[in-house]
């Protein structure tokens, strides 16, 4: 189990994927698993991060992801997957796409990262799992086959957007510590 007792809840179908994907987990991270959608939505608000197959029967990833997001549910969502990635996935709003097989150590490391990331404003998370998504895209398609779809265009935008807006927080950041260290001096 983790030291700061990290909780993950381990969502598949395939209840030997769920099952070792969460005993190969179990040494770091408090872990439970769902072998599907509805049961996870009963759970997953109580977990730090979710691992989420996207294809399942009674109810798909992307259906449980929209409903824990309306809930705005705190907890991180990697989507753990088969299905490749296409521009569909952008707003989908998962915080990591990870495509299976996965190993281990890989699982591990996304689901630090996601734990790291939740120390960080909304605004940054959202710029964060942005480009992610982007760089998922463009290591899956050509950039003139991206430049040809509106949705990643429009994902594009947006990044560009929340980049500045970031970059404005921080110049004011910046000039209020600088005051604050003139009214020190004085």
């Amino acid at each position: 189990m983790g030291a700061d007792g990290a909780s993950v809840l381990v969502v598949d179908d395939e209840e030997a994927v769920a099952d070792a994907y969460a005993l190969r987990l179990s040494e770091w991270y408090e872990t439970e698993v769902a072998y599907s959608g509805s049961t996870a939505l009963e759970l997953a608000e109580d977990y730090d991060v979710v691992v989420l197959d996207r294809r399942m029967p009674d109810m798909s990833g992307d259906e449980v992801l929209a409903e824990l997001r309306a809930r705005d549910a705190p907890c991180r969502v990697i989507m753990v997957t088969a299905v490749d990635p296409v521009t569909d996935i952008i707003d989908l709003g998962f915080d990591d796409y990870l495509c299976k097989p996965v190993d281990s150590e890989t699982l591990r490391a996304a689901i630090d990262c996601q734990l790291d990331l939740a120390e960080y404003d909304e605004s940054v998370r959202s710029l964060l799992a942005l480009v992610a998504t982007l760089d998922l895209l463009e290591s899956t398609f050509s950039r003139l086959e991206l430049e040809r779809e509106e949705a990643y265009l429009d994902a594009r935008e947006r990044c560009d957007e929340l980049r500045r807006d970031l970059d404005s927080e921080v110049a004011d950041l910046d000039d209020l510590v600088a005051a604050v260290e003139a009214i020190d001096r004085d």
